[in-house]
């Protein structure tokens, strides 16, 4: 008995594949993007280098974005008055463009670590988040780096939205 209970609890055999997702994640130079998707992979943070020339790279971006399942937006929530208007026009434009505005969107808030930072309740007033996503799927959450595992929760949320998606009826 004891090792047909021993068989049931180790020998199941492998986990079910999982499902893969194409993401892009945009956000504008500094707000953390490199660095929250390296640490979430576990690599080592010292061999992280600050994507260069992001902002005159940021016409482009749309070239990224077909085939994608969801957005990854990542802000820096303790940025300069200016920098956040320029976010915040960018999440708009995200939101409105023709191949993102049917996906999930998950928003990350980051550098919440930061003195200046801004709460999600401030940002989502600054970025007229409920009037403009209206009828999209949408998650803002507070990050930092210091917080990996609501990092994590994030994405798991994300994953959910994503999930939903494909168990809705294919619309003809």
């Amino acid at each position: 008995m004891d090792y047909l209970c021993f068989k049931a609890l180790c020998c199941k055999g492998p986990p079910p594949p999982r499902p893969e997702y194409d993401l892009v994640c945009i956000g504008l130079t500094g707000s953390g993007k490199t660095s929250l998707l390296s640490q979430l992979c576990s690599e080592n943070p010292e061999n992280i280098v600050s994507t260069t020339g992001a902002d005159t790279i940021r016409k482009y971006w749309s070239r990224y974005y077909q085939g994608s399942q969801g957005v990854i937006f990542v802000l820096d929530s303790a940025s300069s008055e200016d920098d956040l208007e320029t976010a915040r026009n960018e999440l708009h434009s995200a939101l409105q463009h023709p191949q993102l505005c049917t996906l999930p969107f998950l928003i990350l808030a980051n550098h919440q670590d930061k003195p200046a930072a801004r709460s999600v309740q401030e940002i989502k007033k600054y970025f007229e988040l409920e009037p403009l996503a209206r009828g999209k799927r949408w998650i803002l959450k507070p990050c930092s780096l210091d917080d990996m595992e609501a990092v994590k929760d994030s994405f798991t949320l994300l994953i959910n939205l994503l999930e939903e998606r494909e168990l809705e009826p294919s619309r003809m």
